[in-house]
Protein backbone atom coordinates (compact mmCIF):
# COMPACT_ATOMS: atom_id res chain seq x y z
CA UNK A 1 0.00 0.00 0.00
CA UNK A 2 1.09 3.54 -0.65
CA UNK A 3 3.30 5.03 2.04
CA UNK A 4 1.54 7.31 4.49
CA UNK A 5 4.07 10.10 3.93
CA UNK A 6 3.23 13.16 6.05
CA UNK A 7 -0.53 12.88 6.43
CA UNK A 8 -2.51 15.54 8.33
CA UNK A 9 0.27 18.12 7.79
CA UNK A 10 -1.91 20.79 9.35
CA UNK A 11 -1.64 19.24 12.83
CA UNK A 12 1.98 20.35 13.27
CA UNK A 13 3.31 16.88 14.08
CA UNK A 14 6.58 17.52 12.26
CA UNK A 15 7.27 20.44 14.62
CA UNK A 16 7.02 18.28 17.74
CA UNK A 17 9.81 16.28 19.38
CA UNK A 18 9.62 12.87 21.04
CA UNK A 19 10.91 11.97 24.49
CA UNK A 20 12.42 8.58 25.32
CA UNK A 21 8.93 7.18 25.95
CA UNK A 22 7.80 8.21 22.50
CA UNK A 23 5.51 10.95 23.84
CA UNK A 24 5.33 14.35 22.15
CA UNK A 25 7.27 17.31 23.54
CA UNK A 26 5.97 20.79 22.63
CA UNK A 27 8.51 22.98 20.85
CA UNK A 28 8.64 26.67 19.99
CA UNK A 29 7.84 25.73 16.40
CA UNK A 30 4.69 23.92 17.51
CA UNK A 31 3.58 26.86 19.66
CA UNK A 32 4.26 29.24 16.78
CA UNK A 33 2.05 27.12 14.56
CA UNK A 34 -0.77 27.34 17.10
CA UNK A 35 -0.50 31.11 16.88
CA UNK A 36 -1.44 30.90 13.19
CA UNK A 37 -4.86 29.46 14.04
CA UNK A 38 -7.80 31.61 12.83
CA UNK A 39 -8.82 32.38 16.41
CA UNK A 40 -5.47 34.11 17.00
CA UNK A 41 -4.76 35.52 13.56
CA UNK A 42 -4.45 39.28 13.18
CA UNK A 43 -7.24 41.08 11.31
CA UNK A 44 -7.35 44.61 9.88
CA UNK A 45 -9.27 45.72 12.98
CA UNK A 46 -6.58 44.47 15.39
CA UNK A 47 -5.47 47.25 17.71
CA UNK A 48 -1.76 48.16 18.09
CA UNK A 49 -1.55 46.33 21.43
CA UNK A 50 -2.86 43.11 19.86
CA UNK A 51 -0.47 43.43 16.92
CA UNK A 52 2.46 43.94 19.29
CA UNK A 53 1.41 40.98 21.44
CA UNK A 54 0.95 38.67 18.47
CA UNK A 55 4.25 39.65 16.87
CA UNK A 56 6.19 39.22 20.10
CA UNK A 57 4.65 35.80 20.75
CA UNK A 58 5.38 34.76 17.17
CA UNK A 59 9.04 35.54 17.86
CA UNK A 60 9.11 33.99 21.35
CA UNK A 61 5.97 31.88 21.87
CA UNK A 62 6.94 30.59 25.32
CA UNK A 63 7.62 33.98 26.87
CA UNK A 64 5.64 35.19 29.85
CA UNK A 65 3.00 37.84 29.16
CA UNK A 66 2.34 40.56 31.70
CA UNK A 67 -1.31 41.16 32.71
CA UNK A 68 -1.13 44.72 31.43
CA UNK A 69 -0.18 43.47 27.95
CA UNK A 70 -3.38 41.47 27.81
CA UNK A 71 -5.45 44.23 29.32
CA UNK A 72 -4.26 46.58 26.58
CA UNK A 73 -5.89 44.44 23.88
CA UNK A 74 -9.07 46.36 23.09
CA UNK A 75 -11.25 43.65 21.54
CA UNK A 76 -12.88 41.47 24.21
CA UNK A 77 -12.92 38.34 22.05
CA UNK A 78 -9.29 38.74 21.02
CA UNK A 79 -8.22 39.29 24.63
CA UNK A 80 -10.10 36.14 25.70
CA UNK A 81 -8.56 34.12 22.86
CA UNK A 82 -5.04 35.07 23.93
CA UNK A 83 -5.86 34.32 27.56
CA UNK A 84 -7.06 30.85 26.57
CA UNK A 85 -4.04 30.26 24.33
CA UNK A 86 -1.64 31.08 27.16
CA UNK A 87 -3.53 28.87 29.59
CA UNK A 88 -3.25 26.04 27.06
CA UNK A 89 0.40 26.81 26.29
CA UNK A 90 1.38 27.00 29.95
CA UNK A 91 -0.39 23.70 30.64
CA UNK A 92 1.48 21.99 27.81
CA UNK A 93 4.85 23.31 28.94
CA UNK A 94 4.22 22.42 32.57
CA UNK A 95 3.16 18.87 31.71
CA UNK A 96 6.17 18.37 29.46
CA UNK A 97 4.38 16.30 26.80
CA UNK A 98 1.09 16.49 24.95
CA UNK A 99 0.14 13.06 26.29
CA UNK A 100 0.78 14.02 29.92
CA UNK A 101 -1.14 17.28 29.45
CA UNK A 102 -4.11 15.49 27.90
CA UNK A 103 -4.32 12.85 30.62
CA UNK A 104 -3.89 15.39 33.42
CA UNK A 105 -6.54 17.67 31.94
CA UNK A 106 -9.09 14.89 31.44
CA UNK A 107 -8.45 13.27 34.81
CA UNK A 108 -8.79 16.62 36.57
CA UNK A 109 -12.46 16.87 35.65
CA UNK A 110 -11.89 20.60 35.12
CA UNK A 111 -11.37 21.09 31.38
CA UNK A 112 -10.48 24.76 31.11
CA UNK A 113 -9.66 25.07 27.40
CA UNK A 114 -12.02 24.95 24.40
CA UNK A 115 -12.62 21.80 22.39
CA UNK A 116 -10.67 23.22 19.46
CA UNK A 117 -7.41 22.96 21.44
CA UNK A 118 -8.26 19.52 22.83
CA UNK A 119 -9.03 18.24 19.33
CA UNK A 120 -5.70 19.65 18.13
CA UNK A 121 -3.89 17.69 20.86
CA UNK A 122 -5.81 14.50 20.08
CA UNK A 123 -4.99 14.83 16.38
CA UNK A 124 -1.29 15.28 17.12
CA UNK A 125 -1.32 12.28 19.47
CA UNK A 126 -3.00 10.11 16.85
CA UNK A 127 -0.59 11.30 14.18
CA UNK A 128 2.22 10.20 16.48
CA UNK A 129 0.88 6.73 17.25
CA UNK A 130 -0.02 6.18 13.58
CA UNK A 131 3.35 7.39 12.31
CA UNK A 132 4.26 3.87 11.18
CA UNK A 133 0.81 3.21 9.75
CA UNK A 134 0.34 2.78 6.01
CA UNK A 135 -3.32 1.81 6.28
CA UNK A 136 -5.59 4.56 4.96
CA UNK A 137 -8.62 2.97 6.61
CA UNK A 138 -7.03 3.28 10.06
CA UNK A 139 -5.94 6.87 9.41
CA UNK A 140 -9.45 7.78 8.22
CA UNK A 141 -11.02 5.98 11.19
CA UNK A 142 -8.72 7.93 13.53
CA UNK A 143 -10.29 11.17 12.27
CA UNK A 144 -13.42 10.13 14.13
CA UNK A 145 -11.63 10.80 17.42
CA UNK A 146 -11.17 14.52 16.75
CA UNK A 147 -13.72 15.46 14.06
CA UNK A 148 -17.49 14.93 14.44
CA UNK A 149 -19.01 12.63 11.82
CA UNK A 150 -22.40 12.56 10.12
CA UNK A 151 -23.75 9.03 9.78
CA UNK A 152 -25.97 8.24 6.80
CA UNK A 153 -27.52 5.04 5.45
CA UNK A 154 -27.16 4.59 1.72
CA UNK A 155 -27.95 1.43 -0.26
CA UNK A 156 -27.61 -0.71 2.84
CA UNK A 157 -24.31 0.85 3.86
CA UNK A 158 -23.67 2.89 7.00
CA UNK A 159 -21.35 5.71 5.99
CA UNK A 160 -19.47 8.19 8.20
CA UNK A 161 -18.63 11.55 6.65
CA UNK A 162 -16.81 14.51 8.14
CA UNK A 163 -19.55 16.80 9.47
CA UNK A 164 -17.82 20.09 8.72
CA UNK A 165 -16.89 19.00 5.19
CA UNK A 166 -20.36 17.68 4.36
CA UNK A 167 -22.05 20.78 5.77
CA UNK A 168 -19.74 23.05 3.79
CA UNK A 169 -20.31 21.15 0.56
CA UNK A 170 -24.05 21.11 1.17
CA UNK A 171 -24.09 24.88 1.71
CA UNK A 172 -21.59 26.03 -0.91
CA UNK A 173 -20.88 23.05 -3.22
CA UNK A 174 -17.25 23.62 -2.26
CA UNK A 175 -17.18 27.00 -4.02
CA UNK A 176 -17.34 29.30 -1.01
CA UNK A 177 -19.67 32.28 -1.00
CA UNK A 178 -20.07 32.13 -4.78
CA UNK A 179 -21.30 28.57 -4.47
CA UNK A 180 -23.70 29.57 -1.72
CA UNK A 181 -25.23 32.27 -3.92
CA UNK A 182 -25.48 29.94 -6.90
CA UNK A 183 -27.19 27.30 -4.80
CA UNK A 184 -29.64 29.87 -3.43
CA UNK A 185 -30.44 31.09 -6.95
CA UNK A 186 -31.01 27.56 -8.20
CA UNK A 187 -28.24 27.90 -10.77
CA UNK A 188 -26.20 25.14 -9.13
CA UNK A 189 -27.34 21.79 -7.81
CA UNK A 190 -25.91 20.56 -4.50
CA UNK A 191 -23.19 18.02 -5.03
CA UNK A 192 -21.16 16.11 -2.49
CA UNK A 193 -17.56 16.02 -3.68
CA UNK A 194 -16.85 13.00 -1.53
CA UNK A 195 -16.20 9.32 -2.12
CA UNK A 196 -16.29 6.18 -0.05
CA UNK A 197 -12.82 5.01 0.96
CA UNK A 198 -12.13 1.69 -0.74
CA UNK A 199 -9.20 -0.46 -1.76
CA UNK A 200 -9.03 1.12 -5.22
CA UNK A 201 -8.81 4.73 -3.99
CA UNK A 202 -7.08 4.29 -0.60
CA UNK A 203 -3.79 5.52 -2.05
CA UNK A 204 -5.38 8.91 -2.71
CA UNK A 205 -6.13 9.43 0.98
CA UNK A 206 -2.60 10.45 1.95
CA UNK A 207 -2.34 13.40 -0.44
CA UNK A 208 -5.81 14.68 0.51
CA UNK A 209 -5.83 13.81 4.21
CA UNK A 210 -6.38 17.40 5.39
CA UNK A 211 -9.43 17.81 3.14
CA UNK A 212 -11.51 15.19 5.01
CA UNK A 213 -13.42 14.25 1.85
CA UNK A 214 -13.49 10.48 2.25
CA UNK A 215 -16.49 8.63 3.64
CA UNK A 216 -15.79 5.64 5.89
CA UNK A 217 -17.98 2.57 5.53
CA UNK A 218 -19.04 1.42 9.00
CA UNK A 219 -21.28 -1.40 7.79
CA UNK A 220 -21.03 -4.51 9.94
CA UNK A 221 -21.88 -7.03 7.25
CA UNK A 222 -23.10 -7.18 3.69
CA UNK A 223 -26.29 -9.19 3.26
CA UNK A 224 -26.99 -10.87 -0.06
CA UNK A 225 -30.42 -12.36 -0.80
CA UNK A 226 -30.23 -15.82 -2.30
CA UNK A 227 -32.96 -17.94 -3.84
CA UNK A 228 -35.50 -19.90 -1.78
CA UNK A 229 -35.66 -17.19 0.87
CA UNK A 230 -32.08 -17.69 2.00
CA UNK A 231 -29.68 -14.89 2.89
CA UNK A 232 -25.92 -14.90 2.95
CA UNK A 233 -24.01 -12.63 5.31
CA UNK A 234 -20.43 -11.76 4.50
CA UNK A 235 -18.21 -9.89 6.95
CA UNK A 236 -16.58 -6.95 5.23
CA UNK A 237 -12.86 -7.43 4.73
CA UNK A 238 -12.19 -3.67 4.95
CA UNK A 239 -14.69 -2.58 7.56
CA UNK A 240 -14.27 0.91 8.95
CA UNK A 241 -15.39 -0.50 12.30
CA UNK A 242 -12.42 -2.87 12.32
CA UNK A 243 -10.10 0.01 11.44
CA UNK A 244 -11.57 2.08 14.27
CA UNK A 245 -11.04 -0.84 16.65
CA UNK A 246 -7.36 -1.05 15.66
CA UNK A 247 -6.96 2.70 16.28
CA UNK A 248 -8.58 2.44 19.70
CA UNK A 249 -6.22 -0.43 20.57
CA UNK A 250 -3.25 1.78 19.69
CA UNK A 251 -4.79 4.68 21.65
CA UNK A 252 -5.07 2.59 24.83
CA UNK A 253 -1.59 1.10 24.44
CA UNK A 254 0.00 4.51 23.83
CA UNK A 255 -1.64 6.34 26.74
CA UNK A 256 -1.93 3.55 29.31
CA UNK A 257 0.75 1.06 28.28
CA UNK A 258 -1.89 -1.68 28.30
CA UNK A 259 -2.42 -4.14 25.43
CA UNK A 260 -6.08 -4.76 24.56
CA UNK A 261 -7.98 -6.43 21.73
CA UNK A 262 -11.09 -4.65 20.45
CA UNK A 263 -13.60 -6.25 18.07
CA UNK A 264 -16.89 -4.93 16.64
CA UNK A 265 -19.95 -7.00 17.57
CA UNK A 266 -23.66 -6.87 16.74
CA UNK A 267 -25.10 -7.35 20.19
CA UNK A 268 -24.33 -8.08 23.81
CA UNK A 269 -25.74 -11.43 24.96
CA UNK A 270 -23.59 -11.72 28.08
CA UNK A 271 -25.76 -12.46 31.11
CA UNK A 272 -22.75 -11.63 33.31
CA UNK A 273 -22.11 -8.22 31.71
CA UNK A 274 -19.90 -6.44 34.23
CA UNK A 275 -18.32 -3.33 32.65
CA UNK A 276 -19.01 -1.00 29.75
CA UNK A 277 -17.66 2.26 28.35
CA UNK A 278 -19.54 4.50 25.96
CA UNK A 279 -17.30 6.12 23.35
CA UNK A 280 -19.62 9.15 23.25
CA UNK A 281 -22.34 10.81 25.33
CA UNK A 282 -25.21 9.03 23.57
CA UNK A 283 -23.84 5.48 23.82
CA UNK A 284 -22.81 6.05 27.44
CA UNK A 285 -26.40 6.88 28.39
CA UNK A 286 -27.74 4.04 26.23
CA UNK A 287 -25.43 1.40 27.71
CA UNK A 288 -26.17 2.64 31.22
CA UNK A 289 -29.90 2.20 30.62
CA UNK A 290 -29.49 -1.25 29.08
CA UNK A 291 -27.21 -2.35 31.93
CA UNK A 292 -29.77 -1.22 34.50
CA UNK A 293 -32.66 -2.83 32.56
CA UNK A 294 -34.28 0.54 31.90
CA UNK A 295 -36.55 0.67 28.85
CA UNK A 296 -34.91 2.05 25.70
CA UNK A 297 -37.19 3.14 22.86
CA UNK A 298 -36.67 2.07 19.27
CA UNK A 299 -35.49 5.51 18.11
CA UNK A 300 -32.60 5.50 20.59
CA UNK A 301 -31.66 1.92 19.76
CA UNK A 302 -31.60 2.85 16.07
CA UNK A 303 -28.88 5.42 16.80
CA UNK A 304 -26.47 2.70 17.86
CA UNK A 305 -23.72 2.52 15.24
CA UNK A 306 -21.86 -0.41 16.78
CA UNK A 307 -20.92 -2.32 19.87
CA UNK A 308 -17.42 -3.61 20.58
CA UNK A 309 -15.82 -6.08 22.96
CA UNK A 310 -12.54 -5.07 24.59
CA UNK A 311 -10.41 -7.75 26.22
CA UNK A 312 -7.15 -7.25 28.08
CA UNK A 313 -4.16 -9.25 26.83
CA UNK A 314 -3.14 -9.58 30.48
CA UNK A 315 -6.18 -9.94 32.79
CA UNK A 316 -3.93 -9.15 35.77
CA UNK A 317 -3.91 -5.53 34.57
CA UNK A 318 -7.66 -5.36 35.27
CA UNK A 319 -9.45 -4.73 38.54
CA UNK A 320 -9.68 -8.01 40.42
CA UNK A 321 -13.50 -8.04 40.51
CA UNK A 322 -13.76 -7.95 36.69
CA UNK A 323 -10.47 -9.63 35.69
CA UNK A 324 -10.89 -11.78 32.61
CA UNK A 325 -14.30 -10.33 31.76
CA UNK A 326 -14.85 -8.43 28.49
CA UNK A 327 -15.46 -4.69 28.53
CA UNK A 328 -18.28 -3.65 26.20
CA UNK A 329 -17.97 -0.45 24.21
CA UNK A 330 -20.69 1.47 22.40
CA UNK A 331 -20.79 4.02 19.59
CA UNK A 332 -23.95 5.97 18.81
CA UNK A 333 -25.20 9.08 17.04
CA UNK A 334 -27.17 11.91 18.56
CA UNK A 335 -30.68 12.78 17.36
CA UNK A 336 -29.17 14.69 14.41
CA UNK A 337 -27.23 11.65 13.21
CA UNK A 338 -23.85 12.97 14.39
CA UNK A 339 -21.21 10.91 16.18
CA UNK A 340 -18.91 12.85 18.49
CA UNK A 341 -16.40 10.44 20.01
CA UNK A 342 -14.92 11.38 23.38
CA UNK A 343 -11.51 9.68 23.16
CA UNK A 344 -10.81 10.37 26.83
CA UNK A 345 -13.52 7.89 27.83
CA UNK A 346 -11.29 4.86 27.29
CA UNK A 347 -8.21 5.92 29.29
CA UNK A 348 -10.43 7.36 32.03
CA UNK A 349 -12.96 4.55 32.40
CA UNK A 350 -11.27 1.21 31.76
CA UNK A 351 -11.22 -1.06 34.85
CA UNK A 352 -7.49 -0.92 35.49
CA UNK A 353 -5.88 -2.67 38.43
CA UNK A 354 -3.98 0.50 39.26
CA UNK A 355 -3.78 4.04 37.91
CA UNK A 356 -1.53 4.28 34.86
Amino acid sequence: MTSAADFWPGCGFQMLARDTRGWLVPTEGYLQRLLTRPELALVPESCPAEVALHESLAMSPARSVAPQELAAVQDDDARENYTVFMRFRDGLLAAGTLEAYYLQLMRSGAVNVPAVFIDAVVQALLRNLLDDCNDAFEARAAEMLFRPQRITLQDGQMLAGDRATLDMLNETAGLGEVGRLLLQSGALQPTAQVQVLAADNAGQYWQASDRHHFLLDLTHELTQDLSHGLTFKMTRARSGLKALARVLERWVAHLLGVQVLIEPVHQVTDSAWRWHVGLDVESTALLNDLYQDHPVDADRMARLVSLFTLTFANPAEMRADVAGKPVYLGLATNAEGVVRIKPQNLPLNLPLASAS
